[in-house]
Formats: C-alpha cells, sequence, structure tokens
C-alpha cells in the first residue's frame, strides 16, 4: 500500500520524501489545484513508462509536462507572443498550453507521445514547490486508472492507486475539481482543445480573440483527455436527465425538478444554488460515490454550457460515450 503524507502536517517532509521516490524513477500522487496528478520525471523514461504502466494508459495518449515555473518551461518550449501573453496571465494556474518541443529539451519523447509539441502547465501551491526542489519537469496525468473518473483527494487516489504507487501527497480536496483547460495558438490563432478549470472567457478576454472550438472529438490526439470515452464511471450514464428510473442514481444541479426521484438508489445534488464553480468542484467525487452507490445507470440533470459548464459537459459527454 501507498505511504501517504499530510503536507498541512509537514511540508518539508512530503517534500524531500516526493522528491527520493521521483529520484528512483517511480511515480507519485500528488496534489494540484485541478485534480491529483500521478507525477514522475519528464526527463526519464523508465519514470514515464511507469506512469502509463500504473495507469493502463493508452500509449499515444500525451501526457502534460508540469513545471516551477515560466523560465522552466521556456528552457523546454517555444512560446509565440500570444501563448506567452496567456502565460504570464494564467500561470501558476490551470491551463495548459501546448507548444513546439525546442530540439534542445530533455523531455522524452514518451512523455509528448513522439508528438514535436508538448503540453505545459504551471500549477499552483505544493506542486509548485515540489517542481522547484526536484529540479525538472514533472509528466503528471490524473491519478487514475486511465478513462476511469480523475481523483479530487487523495482517499479517491489510495482507493484506485493505492496498491500500485509508493506515496501520496495529501492536500485535502482539489480546489477547482476538473483538469486545466487545454489550447493551442496556430497562425495566430487560439484552438481549444479541451475546456477545464480555467472559463474560456477569461482566456478570449486576455487574447481579445473567440476561441476556435471543435465539438466532435479529434482523430488526432494533440493533447490529454481527448479520447472520445474518458473520465467513465462503472455505471453507464445518461445525460439532460428530466426524470430518473427506479434504482437509478441522480446528480442534479441547481433547482430544477426531475420526476420519479423518490426512486432513486442515491440522490446528489453538484451546487442546489447552480453555482457552477462548486459544481466542478464537486463532479468527481458525486460521480465515484454514485458509482459506489451500486446503480447500473447514473442520470445527470442538464447542466449550462457556459463557464465552467463547458469543462463539467465535456468530462460528462466523454463519460457518457461508447466504451471501447
Amino acid at each position: 500500500m501507498a505511504r501517504s503524507i499530510d503536507i498541512t502536517k509537514d511540508r518539508q517532509q512530503a517534500i524531500e520524501a516526493g522528491c527520493a521516490v521521483l529520484g528512483e524513477g517511480f511515480p507519485i500522487a500528488i496534489p494540484t489545484e485541478t485534480v491529483y496528478g500521478l507525477a514522475a520525471d519528464a526527463t526519464n523514461p523508465i519514470a514515464i513508462a511507469h506512469i502509463y504502466e500504473t495507469k493502463g494508459r493508452p500509449r499515444f495518449n500525451p501526457l502534460i509536462c508540469h513545471m516551477a515555473d515560466l523560465a522552466m518551461a521556456e528552457r523546454h518550449a517555444a512560446f509565440d507572443p500570444i501563448s506567452h501573453a496567456l502565460a504570464e496571465a494564467f500561470w501558476p494556474g490551470p491551463l495548459t498550453l501546448v507548444l513546439p518541443l525546442k530540439p534542445e529539451s530533455a523531455i522524452h519523447s514518451l512523455a509528448t507521445a513522439g508528438l514535436d509539441t508538448v503540453g505545459i502547465r504551471v500549477p499552483k501551491g505544493f506542486a509548485g514547490e515540489l517542481i522547484r526542489a526536484f529540479g525538472r519537469p514533472l509528466a503528471a496525468p490524473s491519478a487514475n486508472t486511465s478513462g476511469k473518473i480523475s481523483a479530487t483527494s487523495a482517499d479517491h487516489v489510495d482507493a484506485d492507486l493505492g496498491e500500485r504507487i509508493r506515496l501520496i501527497l495529501d492536500a485535502g480536496a482539489s480546489a477547482v475539481g476538473v483538469e486545466s483547460t487545454i489550447v493551442k495558438v496556430e497562425d495566430g490563432k487560439v484552438r481549444l482543445l479541451r475546456p477545464g478549470g480555467l472559463p474560456a472567457s477569461e482566456i478570449e478576454r486576455v487574447t481579445g480573440q473567440k476561441l476556435l472550438r471543435a465539438r466532435k472529438a479529434s482523430a488526432a490526439i494533440e493533447a490529454p483527455g481527448m479520447l472520445a470515452s474518458h473520465y467513465a464511471p462503472g455505471a453507464t450514464v445518461r445525460l439532460d436527465a428530466t426524470h430518473v428510473d427506479a434504482g437509478e442514481a441522480l446528480i442534479a444541479f441547481g433547482s430544477t425538478s426531475v420526476a420519479g426521484v423518490d426512486d432513486a438508489r442515491i440522490v446528489l445534488n453538484l451546487s442546489q444554488d447552480g453555482d457552477l464553480a462548486e459544481a466542478a468542484a464537486n463532479l468527481f467525487d458525486y460521480m465515484k460515490r454514485a458509482d459506489a452507490s451500486g446503480a447500473a445507470t447514473i442520470a445527470f440533470s442538464a447542466i449550462p454550457d457556459e463557464g465552467l459548464g463547458e469543462a463539467i459537459n465535456d468530462r460528462l459527454r466523454r463519460a457518457a460515450a461508447p466504451r471501447e
């Protein structure tokens, strides 16, 4: 079983223990403001292979590489003016930029799935401190079995991966609760590859242009979270539910009434007040709780497709997609 360290009780011990395991070439679970990550040395192919092995992750799906700061990121990737402005505006924070990989970068091709680009993020808080102490970028997908519900607490990680990893660094519940927003700048235009914890409107405010969107899952995997079926519980998922059948789990939103609620196996509400930030923070935890209820189907009430609702609906559409 994994050793767990509460970073609120001994931050320095957590950093030293984390660096020790990372230096041995093994992944550890780390807290970020978005979700918990399964982190390993992005320059070490054996360490990266352990991430794929631990998650059961397809090798063609690239990993986000996390940096301590913009200066570290600039040593590994080439920044155009728009990407640089976005980094200055939103790092550290829940934004990932897909950028050309510099030829001299030590990031291994296993982390980029052989692409000539790399997804880079600078996380807030403890994760950034750990990367600075380790001195090298960390490849860190979400700390869960590939395709399943992302972890937003150390307990989630332990229940899923606890027997497969050596160390979990515990900082309590993730503040944002959904993964980072991923964008890529091409020919001066900004393309949204994955909606996430940074609302599109904030990016558009800085760039002064509308984000280009593609509603259908792309055949070409350019960044994490682009697989058609992803973030899936064991139960099937039904969206925009106006009724719930007997024995189904219901995950509601706001004050919208749903017929048959008294016959549901379990009823959870992402936000009684219709707060999308609260809903995002609760999403993966509530999906896990509904899945654990034994219901064969989880029905979701409709959620507005605006602000953080765009990221929530993206996760739900992928969770409801046909399983491979």
